[in-house]
């Protein structure tokens, strides 16, 4: 097997293990996103198993001598060393080093926007839970009451009427 193959090989199994396919599948809403990630799910694997197939066996060795004695000792050997003569050059990666910091630093990024999205939602949450708990009870409240959960309004209020200004 070539070792461009084998490492192809070896990175897709790495991959397929670490991917956990039913946490992301619990994250989706609609029915039209389970269909796509089904469709993702199965193309992945697919590819998958061509890849750890195709390129995880070793090529059959050529039989030289059944072609000498079918075909004849001067076309094969010209073939044969004519195979013998190619170099397949070894794959080299000049990519993966290139974008590997940009790629860490996008993840540091991810999670500090992830931490912050966190904490907005935990916010909005809680600003729900205040407006749906105001809505409750907003036909037998008080002004006093309301002016208890919000004495910046209290005080602009009184400021108004002290200052006799009435919105005029």
């Amino acid at each position: 097997m070539s070792g461009a193959g084998k490492k192809i090989a070896d990175v897709a199994s790495k991959a397929s293990k670490g991917i956990d396919w039913d946490a992301m599948a619990k994250l989706l809403v609609s029915d039209e996103a389970r269909k796509e990630f089904s469709n993702l799910r199965r193309t992945f694997e697919e590819v998958n198993s061509t890849l750890q197939t195709k390129f995880s066996q070793e090529p059959e060795p050529i039989d030289w001598e059944y072609y000498r004695k079918g075909i004849g000792f001067r076309l094969v050997d010209m073939y044969k060393q004519a195979y013998d003569s190619i170099e397949i050059p070894k794959y080299v990666d000049n990519v993966t080093p290139q974008y590997k910091p940009k790629f860490d630093a996008l993840l540091v990024e991810l999670k500090e926007a992830e931490e912050k999205s966190l904490k907005e939602s935990e916010r909005l949450e809680k600003e729900i839970a205040d407006v749906q708990e105001l809505k409750k009870k907003l036909s037998t409240m008080t002004a006093n009451e309301y002016f208890e959960k919000h004495p910046e309004l209290k005080k602009k209020f009184d400021d108004e009427i002290r200052n006799d200004y009435w919105g005029y």
